[in-house]
């Protein structure tokens, strides 16, 4: 049945081998099980988003295990689905506050009672309806005029700027770079104290995170993962056992790891409810005019992501036909579908997953490595205990945003700096992303910029109308948006 449905032997391929492939991508990407509660919860940043990273988690296991059993079953390719990276931080730093403004907006006009909605269900709503956005353009077949809004410098710069935040609030995260100061007079400096418990476990985790990489061991970072945790377990059970002058030094006490790591007693347990995210989105409220903006940049970040991945690892594995890629459709639609499903369970925008490559290289060539993924992501559900204490202890995941940020950097390669008014846009979203801390912000930089300093200089035959109505949308964020901000 598996060599009918799949043709795995048209494929030069096996059951075996797609199930190694498809272990060995779900290793890889597994990392996203441990630090999407931790985000989408606001835990890792230590500001609380009102989302239970129970339900967080599993809703992450099965809106990726739905969404790559589809992609397995009606694309058929080796392509895994998972709540993107990037996108979860968008969904955090700029969606659930300019929703935050909408629901303050409506309890002080009195068009909203207390309680009756929150920032966060807004935002899944968000979510949800750049999911049906990208259905119809897939069912339209009008994803060229996607394409043509944004340049690709332009796209590969929104993936640099956002791996640079990432890498950032990892190293905040970690302790090693501290702010210092009130606004508007805050500084950011290097942590000196590199014996601190908390910077032991991020610099063991970072070390061995990279070596694993170097040496392509499959799964790096997730075994990093699992490593640093281990390390502070087993710091955290020889504190009671130090001497009282060292357990008592401000460098220890006042640790992360004295104040908030918690070692669980319970391995497996059964899968925490996602009875407060399931259908809790606020979709009246997302189709607001200021929520406009968002939907169309989750929209446009989704399918960039999806054509990016679809693209690289299909070239990989060799499933390429003159150029084009059969069933494209299928698999566009595939990762639509998922957003919507995601956004439904309660997790940020859900799309395909480029460490799909890595099952790619190990053999996978067929939507059976995918099921297999999908397997293993409903597995991972009933060990929640170890999840929960792995994000509640930021060291420990702050080692993988720093690696998944210098993933993202190989993008600059790509940006055609040659040209300055190709240039000039796409480094204005890959500063203004981190340095205003705010990836919406950031991008809208690069995204009025782009046309402005593109016509001016004599280049408007290189920018397409829908890159003008962009721009225009943009320069109304500001306008109505960012200014509530102030």
């Amino acid at each position: 049945m598996l060599q009918r449905f799949f043709q795995l032997r048209e494929h030069g391929t096996n059951v075996r081998t797609e199930v190694l492939a498809g272990l060995t991508t779900f290793l890889t990407m597994a990392y996203i099980i441990f630090l999407q509660p931790a985000i989408l919860s606001g835990e890792l940043f230590h500001r609380p988003t009102g989302i239970e990273p129970g339900a967080v988690m599993t809703a992450t296991c099965l809106a990726a295990a739905l969404a790559t059993a589809i992609m397995a079953l009606y694309a058929r390719y080796p392509i895994c689905q998972a709540p993107g990276m990037g996108e979860n931080f968008f969904f955090v730093f700029s969606v659930i506050p300019a929703a935050g403004l909408l629901v303050d907006a409506g309890l002080a006009d009195g068009s909203l009672q207390p309680g009756a909605t929150s920032a966060w269900q807004i935002a899944l709503g968000v979510v949800f309806l750049s999911g049906v956005l990208f259905v119809l353009l897939t069912v339209c077949g009008v994803r060229e005029w996607i394409l043509a809004a944004i340049s690709p410098s332009m796209r590969h710069a929104i993936a640099i700027g956002i791996g640079l935040f990432i890498a950032f609030i990892g190293l905040c995260n970690a302790g090693l770079i501290q702010s210092h100061g009130q606004p508007p007079a805050v500084s950011l400096q290097i942590n000196p104290r590199f014996d601190s418990p908390d910077l032991v476990v991020f610099f063991f985790g970072l070390l061995l995170t990279s070596v694993l990489l170097a040496r392509r061991v499959r799964g790096a970072i997730v075994l990093g993962i699992l490593a640093s945790t281990l390390l502070a377990i087993a710091a955290k059970s020889a504190l009671p056992h130090l001497p009282e002058s060292i357990q008592s030094a401000p460098l220890v006490a006042e640790s992360k790891l004295a104040t908030l790591f918690t070692v669980t007693d319970r391995v497996v347990a059964a899968p925490p409810s996602m009875a407060q995210t399931f259908c809790a989105m606020d979709l009246v409220r997302a189709m607001s005019w200021s929520m406009v903006p968002f939907i169309l940049i989750f929209l446009f970040m989704d399918v960039f992501d999806t054509l990016g991945t679809l693209i690289g690892v299909s070239e990989r594995a060799g499933l390429m036909r003159d150029g084009t890629l059969p069933r494209m459709r299928q698999a566009m639609l595939s990762d639509a579908v998922a957003t919507m499903a995601g956004a439904a369970m309660g997790t940020s925008t859900v799309t395909s997953f480029v460490e799909s490559a890595a099952g790619v290289e190990q053999g996978g060539r067929t939507g059976l490595t995918a099921l297999v993924v999908a397997g293993l992501f409903v597995a991972a559900l009933f060990f929640s205990p170890i999840v929960a204490m792995v994000g509640a202890y930021p060291p420990i995941t702050a080692p993988a945003l720093v690696v998944v940020g210098s993933m993202m950097m190989r993008n600059v390669v790509h940006v055609e700096w040659d040209n300055p008014a190709e240039a000039l846009p796409s480094f204005l979203v890959i500063l203004g992303i981190p340095l205003t801390y705010s990836i919406a912000d950031g991008l809208a930089l690069g995204l009025v910029a782009y046309p402005l300093v593109k016509l001016l200089s004599g280049q408007a035959r290189d920018v397409r109308w829908p890159a003008y109505v962009l721009a225009a949308v943009m320069v109304a964020y500001f306008v109505f948006i960012r200014t509530q901000a102030l």
